[in-house]
């Protein structure tokens, strides 16, 4: 096959319409002018294993095989002089109505879901192709044509062959291959002839497929190309930390190396075989081969399930890797793991893993534990609000800023170190965002008498602390509860209270109370007094019998049409601004004015208010109200 004709074919279908779907995938591939076309090879080579995985298989479960004794490897071939590239397998091999279904038409979504991605955008998509099931097309970025020919491992079964060369149709016809297995005959167009370089193959190999669990061996070489070692299989001892590095990449082509590794051996209650990394960075690269969240599963080396989420907890699954069990049962089909008793043993098995390798992490180099809090805290915090077996010891791992380190991340651990004596309950005020909390008026009391409170401004905070009830038998209390019991007081504080100047008189404070709940109405559930406040005019408070502030956002969260419930609007008569309101006559119109602004600026700071730039016309009607002098 010197010249550049078509490869002969016998017993010819004449030529077949590729599927709708096919035809556009086609066209995108042969006219792409993107330059890293060497995925072709990665993804041949990805199939040729696949077939071979699926070979190993049926020989351990089926006697009537053809050619029971080949070995199970992949040869790739150059002829320079023709041109051509050729991929060979000992894998389970196709019939000529699974060549045609395989080749000519997608049954599933795959061709679909690649063309809606590549809708407006091919730019990079090259790299992508194996994430939709079309891999073996990309080899049309490089072929003049393609020849595949093929036998399946049933002995009953001729040998077949397919031709294309990326037009909208394609050839089938007989072959008189006699082993089984599936040959790629690639005929490299000008653009390609890079790839009949045996350097430049090995360098792909060694890039993309290293770990090919099969050896792939080239045509006049003494020696296998690809590494093939399952390093999770070796002793952890044997293992160099390049060989570590080299297989994360391997695994998911991210860049920047992972935070950590686990590399977790055991035999006993299990026999299991772990290697977990935990990436530096949540957002996954442009590169990543990971389709979606889970960890490769193995038994005996044979890849049952690429993404299982059976493993580990939904909360960890961030972790990539790979497990490997010696006695882990399966169905016929090799598509699902019988034995869930044994899943759930693994699990426990790898959490209990991944929660030491945190905690040691957090002991020994707590700014690497940082650097991981800062792109995977949210996960530990829903595992703590899912009420996990684990959350005990998952609270350990939590950090949190408060209002004496706002700049600082604090464990549970150093709070109770910094409490004050008799303190007996670990203080936390829910917000949107650090700057509005540190603003709350709730915080009063508690700056006021040095007592550090934890701000928890993530979304998923409300949601662990449902789960989060208290933590070494201290009770974790909202300082914004309406029915908080405040720390006792010293002796010495209590003399300063009493030292205070008088505050209004009792005709006063209940002309106010009227005031507020005259001009405010339906607005709030009621207006009272408190002595909660030191620095702030007032405060919202949940009235009684109303849903906690935690369950309020978690609502709020879920559905956009949760009503939140009318507060309770508790003012500070001591406040010089309210001892000024109440000398008004009660005919000011500033009166009305200043008794709506207080309500909406508590509205504010709680991240309630509907539209807080309707204060703005009361706002200017108050300063203009100031620059008169009245």
């Amino acid at each position: 096959m010197a010249d550049n004709h078509k490869p002969q074919l016998d017993n010819t279908s004449g030529p077949i319409a590729f599927q709708t779907e096919i035809k556009q995938l086609l066209n995108i591939l042969v006219h792409s002018l993107y330059t890293k076309k060497e995925i072709f090879l990665r993804e041949l080579l990805s199939n040729a294993s696949d077939a071979l995985t699926q070979m190993r298989f049926i020989q351990q479960t089926d006697r009537e095989i053809l050619d029971p004794s080949l070995d199970l490897e992949i040869r790739i071939e150059i002829d320079t002089e023709g041109k051509i590239l050729k991929i060979s397998d000992t894998g389970i091999g196709m019939t000529s109505d699974e060549m045609k279904t395989n080749l000519g038409t997608i049954a599933q979504s795959g061709a679909k879901a690649f063309l809606d991605a590549a809708e407006g955008d091919e730019k990079g998509l090259v790299d992508v192709i194996g994430r939709f099931g079309v891999g073996f097309y990309s080899v049309f970025m490089v072929a003049e044509w393609v020849k595949v020919t093929s036998r399946s491992y049933q002995p009953d079964e001729k040998a077949s062959s397919w031709y294309a060369t990326g037009a909208d149709t394609f050839e089938m016809g007989t072959t008189n291959k006699e082993t089984r297995g599936t040959c790629i005959e690639v005929k490299l167009n000008e653009d390609a002839h890079e790839f009949l370089d045996i350097h430049r193959i090995r360098e792909i190999i060694k890039t993309h497929s290293d770990y090919v669990p099969y050896p792939i061996f080239i045509e006049g070489e003494d020696e296998q190309i690809n590494q093939q070692t399952a390093i999770w299989r070796e002793p952890p001892r044997s293992v160099e930390e390049d060989k570590y590095q080299d297989f994360y990449r391997q695994l998911t082509l991210e860049l920047e190396e992972p935070l950590e590794k686990i590399h977790f051996v055991a035999d006993a209650p299990l026999m299991i075989f772990a290697l977990l990394y935990l990436p530096a960075k949540l957002d996954r690269g442009l590169f990543t081969l990971r389709e979606q969240d889970g960890l490769k599963l193995f038994a005996r080396k044979i890849l049952i399930e690429n993404y299982s989420k059976d493993l580990l907890p939904p909360y960890l699954r961030f972790i990539q890797g790979v497990v490997d069990a010696e006695d882990l049962p399966l169905n016929v089909s090799r598509e699902s793991v019988q034995a869930t008793a044994m899943i759930n043993r693994i699990n426990k098995i790898l959490t209990n893993q991944v929660i030491q390798k945190l905690k040691e992490m957090a002991s020994k180099n707590p700014e690497k534990y940082l650097n991981f809090w800062a792109e995977f805290g949210q996960f530990l915090k829903e595992g703590v609000a899912a009420n996990d077996n684990n959350r005990d010891e998952l609270s350990t791992l939590l950090r949190f800023h408060s209002t004496t380190m706002p700049d600082h991340w604090t464990s549970l651990d150093e709070y109770l170190d910094h409490m004050k004596p008799g303190q007996d309950k670990i203080y936390y005020i829910l917000g949107d965002d650090e700057s509005s909390v540190s603003r709350s008026p709730h915080l009063d009391y508690f700056q006021t008498h040095c007592y550090e409170v934890l701000t928890l401004t993530d979304p998923v905070d409300s949601f662990m602390l449902l789960g989060l009830r208290e933590y070494k038998e201290f009770a974790l209390q909202n300082v914004a509860a309406s029915d908080l019991n405040l720390p006792e007081q010293s002796d010495q504080e209590e003399q300063k209270e009493q030292e205070k100047p008088p505050s209004l008189s009792d005709e006063a404070v209940n002309g106010l109370i009227d005031n507020f709940k005259d001009t405010l109405g339906e607005q709030v559930s009621d207006v009272r007094i408190t002595d909660r406040l030191t620095n702030s005019i007032a405060r919202l408070v949940d009235a009684k019998g109303s849903l906690g502030q935690e369950m309020q956002r978690v609502y709020r969260m879920m559905d956009k049409d949760y009503q939140i419930p009318k507060k309770v609007l508790e003012i500070n008569p001591d406040h010089p601004v309210l001892k000024k309101v109440s000398q008004l006559a009660d005919d000011d119109h500033r009166r009305e004015l200043i008794v709506e602004q207080i309500f909406e600026s508590a509205l504010l700071i709680e991240g309630l208010h509907p539209d807080p730039a309707s204060m703005i016309p009361r706002i200017q009607q108050l300063m203009e109200s100031a620059l008169e002098g009245d």
